[in-house]
């Protein structure tokens, strides 16, 4: 065999060695194998030709790191300059290292190795943005204070990758709000700075929801159930505060918020659709989306990204950029209602004269504010998953609430399309009506037949019905089935016929820890020994191994209170446990007619 196979072989045993030791933990048997080689701690183990120091880092072993540097002969310390195949050294990886003797590593590394400090990765990174990308401050500090001395062109290349991402932008990027704000006021140019998008820190910002987003407040029980989602809610809380102080300070240094584009007055309402050149026909959603991945001002961006904080801040220190319109033509309350942000909207029609200006304007393509409620984007999900039926009725009463604020003489206004707003708004539902109309048929005949089950096999059981055999809930079950489905017809009639026969069914029902069944109204029992109320009766079975029992709606019935009738004297009702699984299970009882003793299951 070659001398060459056998250093190979070698090396391959060596790595094993290393790597298994490096998992297991095992620092004493690596400084062992460490000492055997002639690189030491620089030998490269991995594929990605990191070292054992760099794997040893990345694996939050720092005792072990420390020794191993410490180790090191000074013969070797020019090599402490290799890099793996990410171009990332040994400082870069120190600097992102998660223990809290991180500054300590990255000391003992820049000391034995200072031209590590401006040595930079294959994506640009120092070892200062990557300190960053990772939020670490201790590192952070004590490599700021490194660059100090350099003067703002020289220390450019620490701050800004090769992509003209600065450190403000990352920090950004990875929510790190406390940090992105000192770095503003710490190295104030780069506020200015844009990424290869043309991004400023405030428009990343802007365009970045979970920024604004704030956890509702919870009751005090709920809110103490659960330590995991108590601490997440309080980070989210931090993070918010956070995000906003920033916000207030970009917003008074950043001047990307003064780009507009000239305003083309097309106030001059279309009421009919004679004349003119046609465009070529666009599909319902063929203009969806369409140019929103260009840069905006940052007051757009928030608005589309739902940022009302932002949004109020910047209205609050440059009152006239609601006046602004983008490329399209489109003021804020345009977007505003295309993206469905309702806050924003509501904080618009405070605004008094300026609401005045921003309802009359019309864009580009000839679209009024209530042609907008029509422009839905194309990833838009609503807040509340349910039915296509009820999501439909939420965009009729959105465009009821956009038509509200629109001057009368824009309500029949026609756009480019020769369109009116409610007839794009009806082209661009046009699937999601036929999608509401078959949700719709499928459910009220899937409820129907449970319903007339239900009633059949209450009516066989002899239990009273009061008000006879006449269901009402399948009657409004079967009128769903035979409606026209007009587009108005969702907007009120259809979902409120929905939830009214869910109600006769459902609601009433409510089954307690202790086994208590509460609802409104008490029942009286009869001396036949049957459950009788005055309530809308439609009969629901509850039926398990020790519980089976008839519940009405409006129904309120418990164990104690079936004793209580049993005690008041009325003739012919006697309980009989039957089961008690826990002391506060539902228990099973029988009402027994008193002359037949024929039980009746409750």
């Amino acid at each position: 065999m070659c001398p060459k196979g056998e250093k190979d072989i070698r090396k391959h045993s060596l790595n094993s060695e290393l790597y298994e030791a490096l998992l297991k933990e095992d620092a004493e048997k690596v400084k062992e194998l460490c000492e055997n080689d002639e690189e030491q701690g620089l030998h490269i183990l991995t594929i990605h030709d990191d070292t054992v120091l760099q794997a040893a880092t990345y694996s939050n072993q720092s005792d072990l790191v420390l020794s191993l540097l410490d180790a090191l002969p000074a013969r070797h310390l020019d090599k402490m300059t290799r890099q793996n195949l990410q171009g990332n050294t040994l400082l870069h990886d120190a600097a992102t290292f998660n223990s809290s003797q991180s500054l300590a590593v990255a000391k003992k590394v820049l000391e034995k190795a200072p031209g590590l400090l401006c040595m930079r990765n294959h994506l640009g990174e120092t070892a200062l943005f990557r300190a960053v990308r990772h939020g670490k401050m201790d590192v952070i500090a004590f490599l700021e204070k490194q660059i100090g001395g350099y003067d703002k062109e020289n220390q450019q290349p620490f701050l800004q990758r090769s992509d003209k991402t600065t450190i403000l932008h990352m920090a950004i990027l990875v929510q790190h709000f406390d940090l992105a704000l000192h770095i503003a006021k710490r190295f104030g140019h780069l506020v200015e700075e844009r990424d290869v998008d043309g991004m400023t820190g405030l428009q990343l910002l802007s365009c970045n929801p979970g920024a604004c987003r704030r956890e509702p407040k919870k009751e005090f029980l709920e809110h103490i159930v659960s330590y995991a989602k108590r601490v997440a809610a309080e980070k989210q809380e931090e993070r918010y505060k956070s995000a906003v102080k920033l916000a207030k300070f970009l917003i008074e240094t950043d001047t990307s918020w003064e780009a507009t584009y000239p305003g083309i007055d097309q106030n001059k309402p279309r009421l009919h659709k004679y004349g003119g050149n046609t465009p070529k026909p666009e599909t319902p959603m063929s203009s969806l989306g369409q140019g929103e991945g260009e840069t905006g001002t940052p007051l757009f961006l928030a608005t589309k990204s739902g940022c009302v904080e932002i949004v109020e801040e910047i209205l609050k220190k440059y009152p006239q950029a609601v006046e602004h319109i983008d490329e399209k033509g489109r003021n804020i309350l345009h977007l505003a209602i295309k993206y469905r942000q309702l806050k924003i909207f509501e904080l618009l029609a405070k605004e008094g004269v300026p609401m005045k200006r921003l309802v009359r304007k019309i864009d580009r393509e000839g679209n009024s504010i209530l042609h907008a409620v029509g422009l839905k984007i194309r990833d838009y999900v609503p807040e509340k998953m349910q039915g296509p039926a009820l999501e439909l009725q939420e965009e009729l009463i959105w465009f009821e609430r956009v038509k509200e604020v629109l001057p009368p003489h824009l309500i029949d206004h026609h756009n480019n399309m020769k369109q009116t707003a409610e007839g794009f708004f009806a082209a661009t539902n046009k699937e999601l009506r036929k999608a509401s109309v078959e949700w719709l048929k499928r459910t009220s005949e899937g409820c129907s037949i449970v319903a007339v089950l239900i009633a059949t096999v209450a009516f066989a059981a002899a239990y009273t019905v009061p008000g006879g055999p006449n269901d009402t809930t399948v009657v409004i079950f079967l009128s769903i089935l035979t409606s026209p489905f007009r587009l108005a017809n969702f907007k009120h009639s259809l979902p409120n016929k929905l939830i009214d026969v869910r109600l006769y069914i459902f609601v009433p029902l409510c089954v307690h820890d202790d086994g208590s069944i509460c609802s409104n109204s008490p029942p009286h029992v009869t001396q036949r020994g049957r459950l009788e109320t005055n309530s809308p009766i439609c009969p629901l079975f509850l039926a398990s191994r020790h519980l089976r029992i008839v519940i009405f709606p409006s129904l309120s019935i418990t164990i104690r209170n079936l004793q209580v009738l049993a005690q008041e004297g009325k003739q012919g009702i006697s309980l009989e446990p039957l089961y008690f699984p826990q002391p506060s299970s539902a228990s099973t009882c029988q009402v027994h007619h008193a002359r037949s003793g024929f039980p009746r299951d409750l």
